[in-house]
């Protein structure tokens, strides 16, 4: 998570940008040298036969100043609602929210540069506010923009991403778009876990990747898409670079029985279906809403 995007950019000349591990962007404090041994837990198995994905291109993923991110819709916005774009809690301008913290309505006017399906930047979209952002439970942003739906696809013909409204399943083949790098990493979800802890945050059913997503600083807040529907099924969030067990940029994981594992150099995303129930009408953020689980004030 908290990769200074100075280091991603340097592992990226030196290493080739597909080697170095890690997904954050924003600059992070100290960690210990604790280490665990990996307990054995129950992971996915690739079938014989694999269908065949769909091309992800990166129309509608946006790119920040220190993240990625990109244009989403819930199945029921209207063309007519104020867009949103999701991004990482962690790569808020206001910086890391605290444990416990959770921010909603706060003036933002913030600026994201919108993506062809090529990866070139198109225009330039502003936001209004940070309509949600968080750390607890889970790594997103909602950012509400002034301009609507219909206007972008209007203005650039490019139209937003579609979250998906039900839990993912292991092995779905994934692509991870960052707009900040124009780069995508392909693999499968290899699993979930119970509490995926970093530093002072604790996230709960994230999505684990299998190795091949080898996802860097300046990538967190990236769409995590399906490829077979097209649709966003998580938020890119953080990976373990060192091996070191639940410190900044080492996040472990912990099972139903308390037990942790580390998995030096894999990374993981954290779900996004959850919010879509608190999503109303006019891309109005209501935590009262019936099925809204997240995170309240």
């Amino acid at each position: 998570m908290n990769k200074p995007l100075v280091g991603a950019l340097l592992a990226a000349l030196l290493l080739g940008a597909g080697v170095a591990p890690a997904v954050a962007a924003e600059p992070a404090g100290s960690t210990s040298e604790v280490s665990a041994e990996a307990a054995p837990q129950t992971k996915y198995t690739a079938p014989d036969t694999v269908p065949a994905a769909k091309a992800v291109t990166f129309a509608g993923t946006v790119a920040l100043s220190n993240c990625s991110g990109s244009v989403v819709r819930s199945p029921d916005a209207a063309p007519t609602d104020p867009a949103l774009v999701l991004s990482n809690g962690h790569c808020m301008e206001s910086g890391f929210p605290g444990p416990g913290e959770v921010v909603v309505d706060q003036p933002s006017s913030r600026t994201f540069t919108l993506l062809n399906a090529s990866g070139s930047g198109v225009g330039t979209l502003k936001a209004s506010k940070i309509a949600y952002g968080t750390m607890t439970d889970t790594d997103l942003s909602l950012y509400e923009l002034t301009s609507t739906y219909q206007q972008i696809e209007d203005s650039y013909g490019i139209q937003a991403l579609e979250l998906e409204t039900a839990h993912p399943t292991a092995g779905t083949a994934i692509t991870v778009a960052s707009g900040y790098w124009k780069r995508t990493y392909s693999c499968d979800i290899d699993g979930f876990v119970h509490q995926l802890k970093e530093g002072r945050w604790t996230w709960k059913d994230s999505v684990r990747y299998t190795p091949e997503c080898q996802t860097i600083g300046g990538t967190s807040g990236s769409p995590v898409i399906d490829d077979a529907t097209g649709k966003v099924v998580a938020v890119n969030n953080t990976g373990n670079e060192s091996g070191q067990e639940c410190t900044d940029n080492n996040p472990c994981e912990v099972d139903e029985n308390g037990e942790v594992t580390v998995r030096e150099g894999i990374n993981y995303a954290q779900q996004t279906y959850n919010m879509v129930p608190c999503i109303g009408a006019g891309s109005t953020i209501d935590l009262t809403r019936e099925g809204c689980a997240l995170p309240k004030p």
